[in-house]
Order: C-alpha cells, then structure tokens, then sequence
C-alpha cells in the first residue's frame, strides 16, 4: 500500500484501498456489514503483513543466531532486519535499541523487575544507578492500564519503595501541572500511557519528562495506544524506556517491543534468563550478553517480528500524520454525533483538546455489556468493560463504558452507523426516562 500525496487527508477512495487490504472488513456479522470500532483493543491485519509471515515460515524459517546453515543465516539476517526497521520506525539510535518481547505488558515487566532485581544487587556497579528502596517513591497516573500499574505496584513491595499516582479529575485526565507537582528529589520512577486507553488523552510528555529528569527520575512511557496511530520519535520525547505491542498496529500476537536508551540497556538486570542471551556459563556463574540479546532468552518471536516489520512498512507507505489525521478526524465526528444523542455521557478531554481516535462512553440506564451486544448485532463491533483500567472507572463512579476505536480501515459510513445505533439503544432497553 503506497499513498499518494502524503502531506494530504485521505480520501474516501484511499481509504477503500486500504480496507481492500484486510479480509477480515469483507465479510458480514449479523448480516450486517462489519464496522470494526475496537482497533484500540487489537488491530485487525492486512494481506500484506498475512502474506510475509506466511512466506517466511514457508521459505526461510530456521532458528536464529544459533546455526552456520542456509536456513539459519537468512532467518537470522530477517530477524535482525525487522529489529532495524521498527529501531527507525520510533527513531531510535540503534537498533540494538530495540528489543523484542511477548507484548507490552512483558515488556513493562521486564523493566520493572530488571529495576527489582538492580535493588536486590544484581548487575553489579553498572546496575547501582537503578537501585530503589524505603524512602524512594514511583510516580503513576490514576489513569494507566494495569499493565502500567500493577508491575510498579510489585516493584514497591518487592523494594520498600511507596508507589504514587497522579490523580485524574471528573472527565479521566490528569495534568502536567498536577504530575509535576508529585515529581520529587525521592521520585526514581515516573511511568505514564502516552495515550490514554479511556478517555484518548494525549499526555504532555515534554513537561513530565523535564520535570523528572531534573530530579534524576527515570520515565517510562506506555507507547501501546499512540506507536500504532501517531508519529512516535523515542529520541525527540527523551524518555528512557517506552513499550508496546505488534497486535495494536496491524500485526501479530506474541510479539511487543521494548525500547531503550542503550547505556540503560546495557546496564540493567535482566528478567528472563536461560539460553541465547548469556556469553559464559559455569555451574557457578553466568556471563549475559549486552543488550537487546540479554532481554531475549530462549526462542524467539522471529516470523513475528518479521510480521511486525511488514506492518511498519504497511504504515509508513500511508505516512504517520495522516493516520493521525484521519482517526482525529473521525473520533471527532464519533463525538460530534454522540453528543446529540441524550443519555450520553463521554469520557476524556473536554471539547477542543485534542485526543486521539477512540472515544469511551457511558449510555443512562444501560450497561456497557448490553450497548456493545447491541451494536453487535448491527455488525459493529466495540469494546466494553473497564478497559483494564479499573482505578479510573472507580474514580470515574463507573464499573465499565463502551469503546469505539478508529483506524486506518475505518470510514466516515462506519463511524454514521454507530452514532445511528448508539442513538437507538436507550429506546431499545426502555431506559429513555433513566438519568439526564
């Protein structure tokens, strides 16, 4: 897929192209067409991506870094070409930046107990810069997913360190002015979604960043809901560790991305321990190998992260600012409908902040389960739930809402239907006399 024009909108004819690349858009769900809202929670996968992971394992599948024959070299060689082209995709240095792991929420874990493990004294001097104890503090949002929250809350009991959050106020969000108010000389971790998977907030990186840095702190960014749908530059935002997943950004389970500064890398504790990632063992004693290998043990992802590269480069011929644009554009009209729907209540910035393209709502009278079954059976299909962000829901005084998320395969016809069937539902379950 090669669009023309990258500086322009797309337009309805661009975006057909696009979805003649899925599959999975052609076919009906209760006899309806498929609109697929729910992208924020797992992307669907263009042929392309489809095709390369087939061809790899139909041609050159073999295990990497381990074997001097034919097979071996080209997996090899495709295994590290992918780690090259993602490391350029989000701007890293290197692409020994770059290492590959199960999801986002491994690769959240992995730093958090490679932080664990530093406090415990593994790694040695090198590692001395990571140690946290009774007195030190981690610095959260109310707003994270679990992935981003429950790693830290382990990370405190396993250190003595006290775990701090950022509060949110009645629409989701929270501020830079609020985190940077927490941010103190006992701060060592601050760790945030640079999206929010809830309300679409898009955090103020560079304030938290500066904030942080100036007391030492390390910041640790969920890329999961912006790597997927924004230009993402590890490098221009200054952060020191980022995460997020192959499965958000059209392609494939079981494999995530974990990105950081190489200095950091290379001194941090390793989690996951075992082969491939060691340079010397003795009964006694184990050597590890520099970063990314020494995050990497046992057997690889490889058709995944070749998968994964293939879905880069799907995006990057379409251009990063215009998927950008053109869910912006979209959730937009997604709120702009809604909001003449009563009995509607969304979550997430105010009217003329910008957020992302996902939009979460709460229906009078009806329970998220029961307005996405609704809209299920008109062939549209979103998410709900608490979203893995029960703290948020709770501050929020709701245990769940309904989400809708764009992408690059969404249309303008997809986003009308489901403002048609949401203006329905409260009608449907009798509940028009429920609340505002």
């Amino acid at each position: 897929m090669t669009i023309e024009a990258p500086h322009q909108p797309l337009t309805d004819d661009q975006v057909e192209r696009i979805r003649a690349d899925f599959p999975i858009l052609q076919q009906q769900v209760n006899g309806q067409p498929l609109a697929y809202l729910d992208s924020g929670a797992t992307a669907e996968r263009p042929r392309q991506v489809l095709d390369a992971e087939r061809r790899f394992l139909e041609h050159d599948n073999a295990a990497v870094h381990r074997g001097a024959h034919t097979l071996a070299a080209l997996s090899t060689d495709a295994y590290e070409d992918a780690r090259a082209t993602v490391a350029e995709f989000i701007g890293a240095t290197s692409p020994s930046e770059v290492v590959w792991t199960a999801n986002a929420t491994d690769a959240l874990n992995l730093v958090a107990h490679g932080i664990a493990n530093a406090s415990r004294g593994r790694g040695g001097a090198d590692a001395e810069r990571f140690r946290i104890g009774a007195g030190d503090e981690i610095l959260v949002t109310e707003a994270e997913h679990h992935a981003n929250l429950v790693p830290w809350q382990e990370l405190a009991i396993a250190t003595g360190a006290t775990l701090r959050w950022v509060p949110v106020d009645d629409r989701g969000c929270w501020s830079a002015a609020d985190a940077v108010a927490r941010i103190t000389e006992r701060t060592r971790v601050v760790a945030f979604a640079h999206v929010s998977n809830v309300t679409g907030m898009i955090a103020p990186v560079a304030e938290v960043v500066a904030a942080a840095h100036a007391r030492g702190a390390l910041v640790v960014l969920d890329a999961c809901q912006s790597a997927p749908h924004r230009p993402l530059d590890v490098r221009d935002l200054d952060v020191d560790f980022a995460a997020f997943s192959g499965h958000k950004m059209l392609g494939p389970n079981g494999i995530g991305v974990f990105w950081g500064r190489r200095d950091l890398l290379d001194a941090l504790p390793p989690f996951r321990t075992g082969g491939s990632m060691i340079t010397t063992v003795t009964m006694e004693h184990t050597e590890f190998m520099p970063a990314p290998e020494r995050f990497e043990a046992g057997t690889q992802p490889v058709s995944q992260a070749v998968a994964l590269a293939e879905a880069v480069r799907y995006l990057q011929a379409i251009g990063m600012d215009r998927v950008r644009d053109h869910e912006e554009h979209l959730a937009q009209r997604m709120l702009d409908g809604l909001a003449a729907v009563p009995g509607i209540h969304v979550v997430g910035p105010e009217a003329g902040v910008p957020r992302s393209g996902l939009v979460a709502f709460d229906v009078d009278g009806v329970h998220a389960h029961d307005v996405a079954q609704y809209l299920d059976a008109q062939g549209i299909a979103v998410r709900s739930g608490h979203h893995c962000a029960q703290p948020l829901h709770r501050r929020l005084g709701l245990t769940a809402t309904s989400r809708a998320s764009t992408y690059v395969y969404t249309t303008e016809d997809d986003v009308d239907r489901f403002v048609r069937a949401v203006g329905e539902i409260r009608g449907y379950f009798g509940a028009e006399g429920v609340g505002a």
